[in-house]
């Protein structure tokens, strides 16, 4: 029998280079989980050097940069985590892209923060602590560990895709450095009050609000014999509302108080609103075109209006929120600077635009996780829906925003993604209106009768995920005792080292 030629030779090249190509996708992958981080630490170091020209040669100029970045590194945070729920909703109805929302949140964030940023951080910056009683050097470092402590909280909330609010982060920190540094008597517990009642109302609000406008839908659009009509006469009128309601709010944010009268600006309002149903009418029409008479038609011409929902919501979220990360940066400014006796200045234009571009920054390095976790795992949403919950935050927020109070922007648009989803369930076992359009549709099609919802398994389908309900409340419930107890501590090791 012929033996086999015995091979003297070993394929290592072939394996060698196997292995060596494994390590490239290796090192490939790592990396590309690093470059976030990493153009996060270079936008930092942007920030600090932003600060450092308008610091440069004052007194304290040191810590004013520090804490500008560290407010920077607030800002990120706040985009990554908070951000989320502006586009989430236009995102997970898939009537926009994931890059087309990141882009629009970006824009529209730094506009309302640059804009109507000025009346939260007044609140969070002066009236939560009573900075005029304590002494200069402590308030520097309240503020300080404020920041700190908030941004720490958050990122590691960010890091486990729990979307926290932020705004609970930086007020639960100011109060636990204030009762640190002064105890008591350093927190000035009506306004804490009045922020507080606001959290308890705005989602409840926020859902209310958002349940209403799909009734509405359901009504007057959604449950008709001929849907496209009523799309096209009601949609218009929806956009109009929305941007009558918006031009208001912009024309108080950029005339001096007192400048027109309640009455002016209510005409002004009406005359914007007229303008975005002329607009958007000829739009609608020209979208419905050609469509069938169909819920999934609606679905396509509800996109434009979600759209701009998005929009809006973006802008009222910049007015809003930018506070948690400039509200303490802007009263460090101030003390520093020699003037913390003005409580109630404005906030440095420099110091908004930080806290906007890092908003920004935030949103577009670390947000489209959470953005699917709001948008898609909650509930379910169409465009119709998303519309209903997008708009509703918007109006809540910008309300907030024009009276000063830092809302909790999350509480707000999760609160209407839960509004929605148990309005759903509800009109789905209750509503006569759509039982009747149902049987007339079945009449129509020569199909049997469907059987009445409640015989099916309610509890087993519900259109509400539970258990994202109690994830989310119990991260709400700790964030502003863990913000606080982390500050404090802070407030203390900082006061040891540099006092």
């Amino acid at each position: 029998m012929k033996q086999k030629p015995v091979i003297l030779t070993k394929k290592t090249l072939d394996k060698d280079l196997d292995k060596v190509t494994h390590v490239e996708d290796a090192s490939k992958f790592v990396a590309k989980t690093l470059v976030s981080p990493g153009l996060g630490l270079i936008f930092l170091g942007l920030a600090a050097l932003w600060a450092s020209t308008y610091a440069f040669g004052q007194p304290g100029a040191v810590v004013i940069v520090i804490a500008a970045a560290i407010a920077a590194y607030m800002a990120m945070n706040i985009g990554a985590n908070d951000v989320t729920n502006n586009v989430g909703a236009a995102v997970g109805a898939r009537a926009i892209t994931m890059t087309q929302a990141l882009v629009l949140a970006a824009i529209f964030e730094i506009l309302g923060a640059t804009i109507g940023g000025n009346d939260v951080v007044k609140t969070i910056s002066s009236d939560i602590v009573d900075i005029v009683a304590i002494p200069k050097a402590h308030v520097t470092w309240i503020m300080m560990a404020s920041l700190a402590a908030a941004a720490i909280w958050v990122n590691l909330a960010t890091w486990f895709n729990a979307p926290v609010s932020t705004t609970h982060a930086i007020v639960g920190a100011v109060i636990g450095a204030g009762l640190a540094a002064q105890g008591v008597s350093a927190v000035q517990w009506p306004v804490v009050l009045e922020i507080t009642s606001a959290w308890v109302t705005s989602p409840l609000l926020g859902g209310l609000v958002a349940a209403a406008l799909l009734y509405f839908i359901k009504t007057f659009i959604l449950y008709r014999d001929d849907k496209i009509s009523a799309a096209k006469r009601w949609i218009p009128v929806l956009i109009g509302l929305m941007g009558g309601g918006f031009t208001s709010y912009m024309i108080l944010q950029l005339t001096s108080s007192g400048s027109l009268s309640s009455l002016t600006i209510l005409a002004l309002g009406v005359v914007g609103g007229i303008a975005c149903w002329g607009i958007s009418r000829p739009i609608v029409r020209r979208e419905a075109a050609g469509l069938e008479n169909r819920n999934s038609s609606l679905r396509v011409l509800f996109r434009f209006p979600l759209i701009g929902s998005a929009a809006l919501l973006s802008f009222a979220h910049g007015a809003n929120d930018v506070s948690n990360a400039v509200g303490p940066l802007s009263a460090i400014v101030r003390v520093t600077e020699g003037d913390h006796l003005h409580q109630h200045g404005p906030a440095q234009f420099w110091t908004l635009l930080i806290g906007a571009l890092g908003i920004s920054v935030g949103l577009l390095l670390f947000g489209p996780r959470l953005i699917r976790l709001v948008g898609e795992q909650i509930t379910k949403l169409n465009p119709m829906r998303a519309y209903c919950v997008a708009l509703s935050t918007a109006i809540t927020v910008i309300v907030a925003s024009w009276l000063g109070l830092p809302i909790s922007t999350t509480h707000i648009a999760v609160g209407s993604v839960f509004g929605v989803g148990f309005f759903r369930e509800w009109y789905t076992r209750h509503s006569k209106r759509r039982l009747d359009y149902i049987r007339r549709r079945a009449q129509e099609w020569q199909i049997d009768e469907p059987p009445n919802p409640d015989q099916y398994e309610v509890g087993r389908r519900r259109l509400v995920r539970r258990s994202h309900f109690m994830t989310i409340v119990g991260a709400w419930t700790i964030t502003v005792p863990v913000a606080a107890v982390l500050s404090a501590c802070l407030y203390w090791f900082m006061t040891f080292v540099f006092l």
